[in-house]
């Protein structure tokens, strides 16, 4: 049976770099014998093969059947030694951990002070870059040594200790509350969306308060605040207060700004502060502002601000491209935003091993609504259809709502109306079974279902009047959201005026907030 891609050793290997594979050559010839090795047969065989099993290992190396399990474990590891050594994928965290590994071995050669001056260093690092964690467990290992032998340095050493482990353990306490209540909240978010109604909205105003800690904002170090403020993020994202989601996603990235070196030691959470950024500056429809932060994140990936990796690589792939999309969209630049989407398209196949279905599926809802702007609706349902058929997907239900209805307009602008009927009842039955059918949508349904019956004559006074119905929930505190990702007011103003949709969002763009 194929093991391709899904096979752990088989990606590892293909992951590496020419940089990495060469000091992984280097690092396993170091020792004589190791280039007749089965696990090298093994690495040399997967490096050249696009697919791979267990009957080609057997045909092309001197490995035996009963040896390829304990052979590819045994590479698996090799690499991971390999690659840890590698000055690219060292940072302050891991110097620290080193640190601590080179006390240990000194504590059990019986040469105490030494183990203590190397802790006392890494001790003062872990405290300066916020790694709390690290830090307390440094202490406790400072515990242990002086508890089996006294070393006299300071005459208050036990007392220092023990408060120092104290006040550690006290930190990374509320440190454990506030990202875990950050990821219950991340989480609901993901699952959920927004609040639907005043219910939802007391349920997770009390989820939010019963968990939050108390804390003292003066007391809180970087890693304390930046948890805090990714609780109070997702936490306005789900209530749709969106003001309050640009605040906090600002204290995020501030927070970083005031401590510039944590952009290379924490890089994923900088650049996932600036994407929400990003994202609540188009929710509000602040375009210069928005044009500002994401030509400074330009800026941080070209000077490298960044650590950059594979992972932070694909990162700001990700979050640039998405980005981007919305700053034509707030521009109303369809047409042009389009000459992008065909450059983009190429990019998301260099990345799509590296960027999870749910984000795949995003950037192809994005690109459908370009084209839908660009009044382009066969390719719009081209990538509506890539989302609809996708059986296994799991997607934000919110934006799977979304996707089935402006597949529904489409069809319809397109004058695609043979089998609209049977396209309105799956719809609707659709959005019915995701219990996340809203006053707004229902007004659109039944509009399109009606169509039929409507006199061409009385064509224009019908989209007047759904428009004025419409329009009365644009501000509304849930049902709000369903224009967020889905321009239905514009859309109708295109037909009322008889212009293209992209004239009308154009004109709103003049007037977005500058």
């Amino acid at each position: 049976m194929a093991i391709e891609q899904k096979d752990v050793l088989f990606t590892l290997v293909k992951s590496l770099s020419k940089s990495e594979k060469r000091q992984f050559k280097l690092y396993v010839g170091r020792l004589g014998g190791n280039s007749e090795a089965n696990f090298i047969s093994l690495f040399n065989l997967l490096d050249k093969v696009i697919t791979f099993n267990d009957d080609l290992i057997l045909k092309k190396t001197n490995i035996k059947k009963q040896q390829i399990s304990n052979t590819k474990a045994h590479l698996y590891k090799q690499i991971l030694v390999s690659l840890r050594l590698n000055p690219v994928h060292q940072n302050t965290r891991s110097h620290i951990r080193e640190q601590f590994d080179f006390a240990a071995i000194l504590y059990s050669k019986g040469l105490y002070k030494q183990s203590l001056k190397i802790l006392e260093k890494a001790k003062d690092l872990a405290l300066n870059n916020g790694e709390n964690n690290l830090a307390y467990e440094i202490v406790e290992f400072e515990k242990v040594i002086e508890s089996q032998y006294i070393t006299r340095s300071l005459s208050n050493r036990a007392d220092e200790l023990s408060s120092q482990s104290k006040e550690l353990s006290l930190i990374n306490a509320r440190t454990s509350k506030l990202s875990n209540l950050s990821l219950q909240l991340y989480s609901l978010l993901l699952k959920e969306g927004y609040v639907k109604d005043d219910v939802d909205s007391k349920k997770v105003k009390l989820f939010f308060i019963k968990r939050l800690p108390k804390y003292k904002l003066s007391d809180l170090g970087f890693i304390e605040k930046l948890f805090l403020y990714k609780a109070y993020l997702w936490h306005s994202l789900i209530m749709q207060d969106f003001v309050l989601s640009y605040k906090y996603s600002q204290k995020w990235v501030d927070l970083f700004e005031e401590n510039p070196e944590m952009k290379k030691q924490n890089s994923v959470f900088y650049l996932k502060g600036v994407n929400y950024l990003l994202e609540s500056l188009y929710l509000i429809k602040h375009k210069t502002k928005f044009n500002k932060v994401l030509e400074k994140l330009d800026f941080d990936i070209q000077n490298r601000n960044i650590s950059l990796n594979e992972n932070t690589n694909t990162l700001t792939f990700l979050y640039y491209s998405q980005n981007k999309l919305n700053l034509y969209f707030l521009e109303g630049r369809f047409n042009k935003g389009i000459r992008y989407v065909l450059k983009l398209l190429d990019e998301i196949k260099i990345y799509e091993t590296k960027i999870d279905a749910h984000h795949i599926m995003v950037f192809y809802y994005k690109i459908a609504c370009m084209y839908f702007g660009a009044g382009k609706n066969k390719e719009c349902i081209f990538y509506l259809e890539k989302i609809i058929s996708n059986k296994d997907l799991k997607m934000r239900e919110d934006l799977l709502c979304f996707t089935r209805v402006l597949n529904l307009v489409a069809h319809y602008d397109e004058g695609l109306d043979y089998d609209i009927d049977k396209l309105i009842i799956s719809t609707y039955k659709f959005l019915l079974k995701m219990n996340d059918l809203h006053e707004v949508q229902r007004k659109m349904i039944s509009f399109l279902k009606n169509l039929s019956s409507i006199y061409p004559q009385d064509l224009h006074k019908a989209f007047i009047r759904l428009h004025k119905e419409l329009i009365k929930f644009e501000n509304h505190p849930y049902e709000k959201r369903s224009f967020l990702y889905l321009d239905i007011l514009s859309w109708l103003e295109s037909k009322i005026q008889n212009v293209p949709v992209e004239i009308i969002i154009k004109q709103k763009a003049k007037k977005l907030i500058k």
